[in-house]
């Protein structure tokens, strides 16, 4: 009885923790000469993105972590990514502060261990239709920290990851 219970419990919370609406993935894998590469996961939780990552390959420190405007990775150096994914024209910043692209996510930042985890509920960008909308956009790791004050991208440096926002 007492396993039927825990089985019930578990079906439950599950459920309860499980998506609102859609969900996507993104696995990003090194630039030419880099080893940095992690799987991501995005679910729509009713106006805002909740957004998951496992990285790998990292130097340790902190990086610039953004959501681009192009899901094209196939240059070797990341470029074909484009520029940060900003459909509603405001200046790169701080995604804690209001005025910023909507592709600027917080920093990542990697351990001694060259490994880093990812966890944020992003607004102004979704998994539905309209402007803010993710799907097949790129995600990129950026070598250096992002300064969120330099205009357009915050000085992050080169691009050592990318990876393409799929519907799950």
């Amino acid at each position: 009885m007492r396993q039927l219970l825990v089985l019930a419990f578990s079906v439950l919370f599950l459920t309860a923790c499980a998506a609102k609406g859609p969900v996507a993935e993104s696995m990003l894998q090194p630039t030419k000469g880099n080893t940095a590469a992690g799987t991501m996961t995005f679910a729509q939780q009713d106006d805002k993105v909740l957004i998951r990552g496992q990285f790998t390959g990292l130097t340790p420190g902190a990086h610039g972590f953004h959501i681009h405007d192009k899901g094209d990775c196939s240059a070797p150096d990341g470029t074909s990514a484009g520029g940060h994914f900003n459909p509603f024209a405001k200046h790169h910043g701080d995604p804690a502060r209001p005025d910023h692209h909507a592709g600027d996510l917080p920093m990542l930042v990697a351990g001694a261990d060259g490994q880093a985890r990812f966890e944020a509920l992003m607004d102004g960008i979704s998994l539905e239709v309209g402007p803010g909308n993710i799907l097949g956009r790129g995600v990129v790791i950026h070598a250096q920290p992002d300064d969120f004050t330099t205009q357009p991208a915050g000085n992050s440096g080169p691009r050592v990851a990318c990876g393409v926002i799929t519907a799950k």
